[in-house]
């Protein structure tokens, strides 16, 4: 555990190097959405929607959803896919094909810097789901899903799923997020961001020839105040000199590389509340968060609320400490996790066809 927080960067910064412990090829592929609707009734007549895959198509399906900013890269992080997806772990690339979208607004696939700037269409999480189902169904031909696994964001998106195509999957597995309403502080602090980049001079209504500098400031902010956990960051800045360092080094790191991109995949959350439909969910479910996780509060209590509603559905709380991470635990350090994500999947039902 020591050696993975040497080299992690956490908190602050998310910074992903793709780890070479795959069997398998890491294929690239787009697929583009003729006439894709948007929750507004707005309509792109050709939507792009990028993605990776791991393994063999024959091979029951797993799809995995990234983060807030992140990408399907992202997931092939050491702290993330290199806990999962090698050989014998709990997704095991040789014997599951793994599905790595780049969400709609991230990565490869389609975006307001491609060239609509902030005429883009306002997409939430429904669409961002929606363009996720036609990639999978559509675009890879595939009729089922052995999981459905995201973090954050993606576990957002992955209760969506859950709602809106229950049918689809065996299970369900979202990481640091909850089904109720996007309220509270993580609102607030997403509001204040988004705010903060529109006040920016530069930022022109959105119609920019230069990228606004209080993006680079926001986005640190917001890191630092929801992103860590209280005795993570004690331990790795005790003194002011260290919390400075610290600041200095994410300051320091390269900025969002879009405003508008930026600021519409954090606003795509602002209608997120599948707690209303919980009931609808099918699939077997194991929620994982982190008893330190800053924007989904465990004394809450909603997230245990959550779950006595579904059927077959359990919690697993990673408890708090200062080698946790605050919200950016799951998606940095799965080793925690990935035991009982191994002990979930082999509790499951054979797979349909297998």
């Amino acid at each position: 555990m020591a050696k993975w927080h040497q080299r992690l960067l956490f908190g602050l910064v998310f910074c992903f190097n793709t780890i070479s412990v795959h069997a398998t090829e890491i294929k690239d592929g787009v697929y583009v959405a003729r006439a894709f609707k948007f929750h507004s009734g707005e309509v792109i007549d050709e939507l792009k929607l990028a993605y990776k895959t791991l393994g063999d198509p024959k091979n029951p399906a797993v799809l995995i959803l990234h983060g807030t900013a992140g990408s399907a890269q992202s997931m092939l992080s050491e702290g993330f896919g290199g806990q999962l997806f090698g050989k014998g772990q709990a997704l095991d690339s040789e014997r599951y094909f793994i599905i790595l979208p780049d969400a709609l607004g991230a990565g490869q696939s389609a975006k307001p810097s491609d060239g609509l700037k902030a005429k883009f269409p306002a997409y939430n999480y429904n669409d961002m789901v929606d363009a996720q189902y036609r990639l999978v169904t559509e675009g890879l031909g595939i009729k089922h899903l052995r999981l459905v696994l995201g973090n954050s964001m993606g576990g957002m998106h992955t209760w969506v799923w859950g709602v809106r195509y229950p049918d689809m999957m065996d299970a369900l597995v979202p990481l640091a997020s909850q089904p109720t309403a996007m309220a509270s502080r993580n609102w607030m602090m997403r509001r204040l961001m988004i705010d903060t980049i529109k006040a920016d001079p530069d930022y022109n209504g959105g119609n920019y020839t230069t990228q606004p500098k209080l993006t680079r400031l926001a986005n640190v902010f917001y890191a630092t105040g929801t992103n860590g956990g209280d005795l993570g960051w004690q331990g790795q800045a005790p003194t002011r000199a260290r919390a400075d360092a610290l600041v200095d080094k994410a300051l320091a790191a390269p900025a969002p590389r879009d405003a508008n991109d930026f600021i519409y995949q954090w606003q795509s959350s602002n209608d997120y509340d599948v707690s209303p439909q919980l009931g609808a969910i099918k699939a077997r479910l194991l929620a994982i968060n982190s008893a330190d996780d800053e924007r989904n509060p465990v004394s809450s209590g909603l997230m245990v609320a959550s779950i006595k509603q579904i059927k077959r559905a359990k919690l697993y709380l990673i408890p708090a400490s200062a080698d946790t991470r605050g919200h950016g635990t799951t998606g940095s350090l799965a080793g925690l996790w990935a035991p009982e994500l191994a002990k979930f999947m082999a509790s499951l039902p054979k797979p349909r066809g297998f």
